[in-house]
């Protein structure tokens, strides 16, 4: 009999109780909130707490010190049918404030308004000052066993392992407040809850960062965000400050040119690649070491929006990253990556092809080192409490295990301070450790006592070493224990000094690799996002600044961005570095799954050919994306279920469009009910409709249709166009347009202008 995870039994039965309660265990469309169905009346009648939905997971149900309770991991959440304190009293009423009389003042003895009040007003946290706009989801990590003679990490060496994690992606620059659509990197940090121990891998959607010294972080941040007079523009590098500092500061330059690709506005957290930024050492068995890069490779490619798709998500759904991941696990469409390693030999210069290890603005470019796949991570549950578990999990990168050590990079040791000083101060104190979605899976006997929120009821009376009042416990490690181990690197005698090494002052050559290395649509793109936010700044002297860095990176690139600044490009001031393009950094090119993606059917109540939508929505949902069916009311359209009416679609929502109707204008297609109903009419069609297959077509998405659907395409003059199709059947229409989202995009609709 096939053996299966606490967390597969755990869902199965939450699917279960959902399912008595509901009649149905999963919904046909996702973004369902909660497990059961309203009634339109107050429920009167107690019970209990309604069961998670399926999709949801917990954090094991472990003690403070990592032991296994066997309890389920709703014992988490709240208990019973009645109201009560927090100290568990049944409560009467919770909608009066104790008072002398009905009109008489509060009283101070009511213990309930003070409870009650206190706790609320003290329900935020502070958010991080990084990466405080972000998402998380529960998963596993299964090993394919293929970096067993690289490290000794039980999770990564033993085939077939599997590992519960935590996934928290995120924006760096924002509040918790912003939108998840800006132009920005986006943070990738997994917390591996292994039984020897946690391991947090911290590292973002891009490779490198804007500095080399953690002592800058600082001022990098602090020039990002927000203009500290009027707190504006948020969450955005188009402004003076930013583009002041990465002006002057040339190191920054790399990262700058990433975030100015279609990279800085990820199609979906799915969709992105993930990088642990730093180099890593590796001790294996046999106390073996080599150097490493950690890289997360999605399943489903790496895609992007474009600029005014982005734009467009910001204010008409600026929860799109992460309604995309709850919405795919829901839907059963799991996120998937493969880890992989970059490994290199450990050499004392700690050097890989001329290229410096330690400095965090560089690359290896993979056809130097190929990414060798070492797991496969997969999301499959979603938080069932956002801030339990998505806003006080805790990452640490010197959250290490055996096999698994750090390397002097100088950006990575400052992080090894600044981030467990952090925590201290977001979650008040010391044993933020303790919070159940920190709690780690492994044994924990760390002499660590009291503070706040010590969680932990420790016994004993010796916390010190050594000790006999203990009976020595606890006992120190050795290598047949798996001890944890720091790999004896030599450390040189050297002064003490504020320097960087001579190979860290090569800050234009892999920009201009990075650049050489993008298909021309996608240079297209770098060049609008540069003249974009340059073009956002105040000052014309930051402007001329920032291309005098471009124009030691590549002259069509400066010369294009400067014209759209209506500035003369400058020369450069150094020799154009030489660099071989690397394809594996476009985007461009290759073919990918389709699964998770949403595509939308235009239809009517005159609609001819219902058969054919429902065939076609059944081949899309069979094929693990996910059919919305428009049109211009709710409700149903001859026996179909309605998703979305003209007035609540929008394009930026699907991934590709299907047209098996040319819907007349609808009742409140009037600009006075709906600003959309504004757009210009062709053959008078809902307006509405136009506006959706307009901007599909501008987004360069896929576009389908036949019968009213195929004329309609015809009227407007797409249907010659590259990416729009017509043809006789649903199912064929459907086909082609299948074909066509293995690309993501129909980049050949736009030529670009530089090659």
């Amino acid at each position: 009999m096939e053996s299966r995870s606490p967390a597969e039994v755990i869902k199965d039965a939450a699917e279960a109780a959902v399912e008595a309660v509901t009649g149905s265990a999963k919904p046909d469309v996702p973004g369902k909130p909660g497990s059961a169905k309203p009634t339109v009346e107050e429920p009167t009648t107690p019970k209990g707490p309604l069961p998670p939905s399926p999709e949801q997971g917990q954090p094991d149900t472990r003690t403070p010190t990592g032991a296994e309770t066997g309890a389920p991991p709703t014992a988490f959440g709240q208990q019973g049918a009645f109201l009560t304190t927090a100290q568990g009293a049944r409560l009467r009423d919770t909608d009066h404030s104790l008072k002398a009389g009905p009109r008489g003042p509060v009283l101070l003895q009511d213990h309930h308004f003070r409870e009650k009040i206190t706790h609320f007003d003290h329900e935020r946290i502070p958010e991080r000052v990084v990466h405080a706009r972000g998402a998380g989801a529960h998963g596993v990590f299964t090993s394919y066993g293929t970096a067993a003679n690289l490290t000794r990490a039980g999770f990564l060496k033993e085939k077939g392992k599997q590992t519960e994690v935590f996934v928290r992606f995120s924006t760096v620059l924002g509040s918790r407040g912003s939108a998840d659509t800006v132009r920005d990197t986006r943070g990738f940090a997994t917390k591996f809850y292994t039984d020897e121990g946690t391991f947090d891998l911290v590292g973002n959607n891009m490779p490198v960062f804007f500095i080399q010294d953690a002592i800058k972080f600082p001022d990098i941040v602090h020039a990002a965000k927000w203009h500290p007079d009027r707190e504006i523009p948020q969450a955005q590098s188009a402004h003076d400050t930013f583009w002041d500092f990465v002006s002057l500061h040339t190191e920054a330059q790399h990262h700058t040119m990433w975030n100015m690709s279609d990279r800085g506005i990820a199609r979906s957290y799915r969709m992105m690649e993930g990088f642990g930024v730093h180099t890593f050492r590796l001790i294996n068995d046999a106390g073996e070491t080599v150097l490493v890069k950690f890289h997360w490779k999605p399943k489903l490619g790496v895609h992007s929006l474009v600029w005014e798709e982005a734009q467009l998500a910001a204010g008409v759904d600026p929860d799109y990253h992460r309604r995309d991941l709850y919405d795919a696990i829901e839907a059963g469409a799991y996120p998937e990556w493969e880890l992989g390693l970059q490994v290199f030999p450990d050499t004392p210069e700690e050097t890989f092809a001329g290229i410096d290890l330690l400095d965090a603005t560089k690359i290896v470019p993979e056809e130097l080192a190929p990414v060798q796949p070492v797991g496969k991570l997969v999301l499959n549950r979603t938080p069932t409490n956002f801030h339990a578990e998505v806003e006080q999990v805790a990452f640490h990168l010197g959250n290490l295990v055996p096999g698994i050590d750090v390397t002097n990079d100088p950006l990575l040791q400052g992080r090894l301070f600044s981030y467990l000083d952090t925590q201290l101060t977001r979650l008040a104190g010391p044993n933020f450790h303790q919070i159940p979605i920190n709690r780690p899976h492994a044994p924990v006997n760390d002499m660590l006592r009291d503070g706040f929120h010590q969680h932990a009821v420790h016994a004993g009376v010796a916390p010190y070493k050594p000790n006999s009042l203990d009976g020595g416990n606890p006992f120190p490690a050795g290598d047949a224990e798996n001890a944890f181990v720091e790999v004896p690197v030599t450390v040189t005698e050297a002064p003490k000094v504020r320097a960087n090494p001579v190979s860290f002052d090569d800050h234009f050559s892999q920009v201009r690799l990075f650049w050489l290395s993008m298909s021309p649509i996608e240079k297209e793109h770098i060049i609008r996002a540069y003249t974009f936010e340059l073009g956002k700044c105040y000052h014309q002297e930051i402007r001329e600044r920032q291309l005098r860095c471009l124009a030691n990176i590549d002259p069509v690139l400066c010369e294009q961005v400067a014209k759209g600044l209506g500035l003369p490009a400058p020369e450069p001031t150094i020799e154009l570095p030489q660099a071989e393009p690397s394809p594996a950094l476009s985007q461009v090119g290759q073919q990918w799954p389709a699964d998770g993606r949403l595509v939308g059917i235009v239809v009517d109540d005159t609609a001819t050919d219902l058969k054919g939508v429902e065939e076609v929505r059944e081949t899309i949902a069979a094929a693990g994306m996910v059919p919305l069916i428009i049109a211009p009311h709710g409700g149903k359209v001859g026996g179909l279920t309605v998703q979305r009416t003209f007035a609540t679609a929008r394009s930026i929502e699907f991934d590709a469009l299907l047209l098996a109707a040319s819907p007349v204008p609808a009742p409140d297609a009037v600009p006075a009910r709906d600003e959309k109903a504004g757009a210009p009419r062709t053959a008078a069609v809902d307006p509405r409709v136009n506006m959706l297959v307009d901007e599909c077509w501008r987004h360069a998405k896929a576009i389908g249709g036949w019968g009213p659907g195929a004329e309609l395409l015809r009227q407007t003059g797409l249907a010659d166009t590259p990416g729009v199709v017509v043809q006789d059947t649903a199912a064929g229409t459907l086909a082609a347009v299948q074909q066509l989202m293995a690309s993501h995009r129909v980049w050949e609709r736009f030529p670009a202008t530089v090659a």
